[in-house]
């Protein structure tokens, strides 16, 4: 065997002058150079690749999802198709409401005046006197017992159903000169506290829901035009009085509204004489 030159030494198994070369590390299948340029490591980059992935999944199923709802997967009850306000319905420009005075305390509960409501007893006048000039002539009357059949808004037709309603009448008066219309609605509840619940709720409710007109020909209250309405509790009953010009303008000088409403509050007489069925007669 030859000697190696001296001072020198040659590592077995390698030739001279060959150095030992670094293995260059596989490039990851994680790499984008986006993110590379942003600084992001291989497995930072998998890891928000990942994350990536997973939201637009949960994006793409809650899209489906409502594309579902909205093919009609999901239909709304038919009380609640009811509570919808149609594009025609209209809610009072200016509205006031009373709770229920003592007067009608023997008819707090409808248990003590069970005698269902009649067309007949509410609107058997078919004509109102307002003053000298006017008069309001009957088109067209219904009394019902689907409650929010007459009304519109969700919120509106919750708290009728909570006043457990069970009879909702409806008359509609126009003036013979068919300059103002008119309507009257009367609710029947389960008691006092339930009506002037109702009263004090519509003071705000009333924007968000309120009595559907009632059809009769060409008698109509005016769309999206000036009405005025107020809501009395009395006893177990709540009336709703709604006034308008039956163009739908804010009433001018010679226009009385005040006198309307009164006249329509005489449609009220037969819940006095309910009153005195039940109390009997004073003095």
């Amino acid at each position: 065997m030859r000697a190696a030159k001296a001072g020198r030494t040659v590592a077995p198994g390698k030739p001279p002058g060959v150095t030992r070369r670094r293995r260059r590390a596989p490039k990851s299948d994680w790499q984008f150079p986006l993110l590379t340029d942003w600084g992001l490591r291989p497995e930072q980059q998998r890891l928000l690749v990942i994350i990536a992935s997973v939201v637009g999944v949960l994006a793409a199923a809650a899209t489906g999802v409502a594309l579902i709802a909205s093919l009609g997967g999901a239909r709304p009850e038919p009380a609640t198709l009811s509570a919808q306000a149609a594009p025609s319905q209209d809610w009072p420009s200016d509205f006031q409401g009373w709770t229920s005075p003592k007067e009608f305390a023997p008819i707090a509960e409808r248990g003590k005046d069970s005698r269902p409501l009649t067309a007949g007893e509410l609107f058997g006048a078919k004509t109102l006197t307002v003053d000298k000039k006017v008069t309001l002539k009957l088109a067209g009357k219904a009394v019902e017992a689907d409650c929010a059949a007459a009304l519109w808004g969700r919120h509106l037709v919750e708290e009728v159903a909570k006043a457990g309603c069970t009879q909702v009448a409806r008359g509609l008066y126009v003036s013979a000169s068919r300059r103002y219309v008119a309507q009257y609605t009367l609710l029947n509840l389960r008691d006092v506290r339930a009506a002037d619940g109702l009263v004090t709720a519509l003071k705000t409710l009333y924007r968000d829901g309120w009595v559907r007109p009632l059809p009769a020909g060409e008698a109509a209250m005016p769309q999206r035009g000036y009405t005025q309405a107020s809501a009395y509790a009395m006893g177990h009953y709540v009336g709703l009085v709604w006034v308008a010009r039956a163009d739908g303008a804010e009433p001018g000088p010679k226009d009385d509204f005040v006198s309307l409403a009164l006249a329509l509050r005489t449609l009220e007489k037969p819940l006095y004489r309910r009153v005195v069925a039940v109390a009997g007669p004073t003095g």
